[in-house]
């Protein structure tokens, strides 16, 4: 113990020598990293990219699903509004070949799969054609098939048309007519001399086991006052 001039003798430092301040943790005078930093580096870098990679594609997998759905709901809004325009522009006129309106509804797996067939005008043929809509099970989800073709001729002659594919993966197809305050689920031009006031379609599509129902509602317009 040396003691302090003018004073008393200080204690001795029980930690030894203390290095000046600034220069705590000095480096090896020979530069470098030791075998054991190196590892532990490694380690926390791995630890961190780890967490980063599955952060990144659990963002991906969401960013994919909602795409997904976009799409999914996008497809179904231009499908009803399809439908809405074919049937304001059903032919509703007085001769039994021309006259064609027929709703059917059905069940399919306690779903609801209705089935449509009328004479419209489209962008696609000359002249009206005849539309027939349904719902099938395809692969193990319900497709809405559409089916484009000439109508009747007067000779029995009916136009070639093959059924395609016009909305995939979703839950039900639903269309109902008005007749006299209320919805119903079948309507035969034939019989009711004259088509539907109204004409309700409703699509159901699911997204993460919760049910969107789309709805459309059209009115027959050809041949009618304004």
């Amino acid at each position: 113990m040396k003691p302090i001039p003018g004073g008393t003798a200080s204690p001795p430092n029980p930690w030894g020598h203390i290095p000046p301040r600034g220069n705590l943790f000095p480096l090896d005078p020979d530069g470098g990293f030791t075998l054991l930093e190196l590892l532990l580096a490694f380690a926390l870098s791995s630890i961190l990219l780890a967490s980063l990679y599955g952060t990144f594609i659990l963002s991906q997998r969401a960013l994919e699903g909602r795409d997904g759905w976009m799409v999914k709901l996008q497809e179904s809004r231009m499908a009803l509004d399809t439908l809405r325009r074919e049937i304001e522009s059903a032919l509703n006129r007085p001769d039994p070949d021309s006259l064609l309106f027929k709703l059917e509804g059905r069940d399919l797996y306690g779903r609801s799969g209705s089935r449509l067939v009328f004479l419209t005008y489209s962008p696609l043929l000359p002249g009206p054609s005849l539309v027939s809509y349904r719902l099938e099970e395809r692969d193990g989800e319900m497709v809405l098939l559409k089916r484009l073709e000439a109508p009747p001729t007067a000779y029995g002659e009916k136009g070639e048309g093959r059924w395609v594919e016009m909305l995939e993966g979703i839950d039900s197809f639903l269309v109902e007519a008005y007749d006299g305050g209320i919805w119903i689920k079948t309507w035969d031009a034939s019989e009711r001399k004259g088509l539907p006031e109204q004409v309700r379609v409703t699509i159901e599509i699911s997204w993460k086991e919760r049910r969107v129902s789309l709805r459309q509602v059209a009115r027959p317009r050809i041949e009618k006052t304004l």
